[in-house]
């Protein structure tokens, strides 16, 4: 048996994946190679016609470093296998139009980033998926979409940026009835936080620049799932159209994970600190955070996640007015369109990640002129308030 099987998450993130060479070397090591020489002909002919599990031949095909990368994060999320890919848009990409043909049919949650959004509006609907879009906090348009056969759901587990947290086993339950695999976007309930392979989803992508590598230092992102998906349909297509992780990338997201849990669970009881103390403000009309008892799925969240994450949203009652004045006045938390960073970070969605959105659509979505999604980082939580309700208080200057 493996001994990998019996630990758990953080032991992963500290030893899982590692591949030392002959010098024993400590850290993980990185194979910054392009390619790979063979002994001789036979050797090539015989690695391209089949690879064994730590024999590779191109970087784009796989590398020791992205392997070791791979075989960590499918350890701590409990799937078979994984693929690194170069961002996780590649990730969501990827899964997509690997798994789907002309003619199929994808249910998908409304709520969702925009750029997932650009995929499968414009890039599937191209090559003729059809796609059906819900409210993914009703169980009810989940049920009437899937009794029409699908080949795939797609959603956010937790939703960008309005933090809506879908019922995963429900979900699940109905789509696998239609006959569809179930892919999620986990990058807001991170891999420590995540159960949704245990509540029955087929395929879990993260965006690695997220908080796995929580630093802001590279792209990434991981398709997760079983080894038959994963090497059957994921790799074959990956492979040859060009998406995958670069070695350097794959060993600072090594390095990354070994910290993964401790930041996040820091960061996750700051995010809970300071969205208690922001409930009430005068300058807030709501905030949203899925471990507050006022958010509309809390009990949901509570059942389908260990912990709450780190992003917070608030809307403003001054509008966009108000939220330009808040970002200028932050001394501590900077303006930026990232998440799952060590330093927090507040975005404005509706002039920056979802500004392609038509005004109906920010509307049915929650995107307030309004809106602040804040990611919280790793400062201290009393200078994070004092720099919150500072700047919120501008904004009832300005009034």
């Amino acid at each position: 048996m493996n001994p990998q099987s019996k630990w758990n998450k953080r032991t992963i993130a500290v030893h899982g994946g590692v591949r030392r060479s002959q010098y024993g070397e400590m850290a993980e090591a990185i194979y910054l190679t392009q390619g790979f020489a063979y002994p001789d002909a036979e050797t090539a002919e015989a690695r391209f016609i089949k690879s064994g599990a730590d024999e590779f031949i191109y970087a784009r095909y796989g590398n020791p470093t992205t392997a070791a990368f791979e075989d960590r994060i499918a350890a701590i999320e409990g799937t078979e296998d994984a693929f690194a890919t170069a961002s996780g848009m590649a990730a969501v990409s990827g899964a997509l139009t690997a798994l789907l043909k002309s003619g199929d049919r994808v249910v998908a949650s409304r709520a969702l980033f925009g750029s997932c959004l650009y995929v499968l509006e414009e890039v599937l609907g191209r090559y003729g998926v059809k796609v059906e879009f819900v409210d993914g906090r009703d169980l009810a348009q989940w049920q009437a979409a899937l009794a029409t056969p699908a080949q795939v759901v797609f959603l956010e587990s937790v939703s960008n940026p309005t933090l809506e947290v879908i019922d995963l086993p429900k979900v699940c339950a109905l789509a696998h009835k239609a006959g569809a695999l179930v892919v999620v976007d986990n990058a807001f309930a991170t891999p420590t936080f995540s159960q949704a392979v245990q509540h029955g989803a087929d395929i879990v992508v993260y965006s690695a620049t997220k908080h796995i590598d929580g630093q802001g230092r590279c792209l990434g992102g991981v398709i997760c799932g079983t080894r038959e998906v994963i090497r059957g349909r994921i790799e074959p297509y990956m492979k040859h159209t060009g998406g995958a992780m670069s070695p350097f990338n794959a060993w600072v997201l090594l390095n990354g994970l070994t910290t993964l849990d401790l930041r996040v669970k820091a960061q996750a009881a700051t995010a809970q600190t300071l969205a208690e103390k922001l409930e009430g403000h005068p300058a807030i009309a709501s905030v949203l955070f899925p471990g507050l008892p006022s958010h509309p799925q809390h009990a949901t969240a509570v059942a389908t996640m260990s912990g709450p994450g780190t992003v917070l949203a608030f809307d403003l009652k001054g509008g966009k007015d108000a939220a330009f004045v808040f970002m200028n006045a932050l001394q501590v938390v900077l303006i930026s369109n990232n998440l799952g960073d060590a330093r927090s970070i507040a975005t404005h969605p509706a002039t920056t990640t979802h500004q392609r959105l038509p005004a109906d659509q920010k509307v049915l979505l929650g995107i307030t002129p309004g809106l602040i999604r804040l990611s919280v980082g790793l400062e201290d939580a009393d200078d994070l308030l004092n720099d919150l309700i500072a700047s919120l208080n501008a904004t009832l200057s300005q009034g």
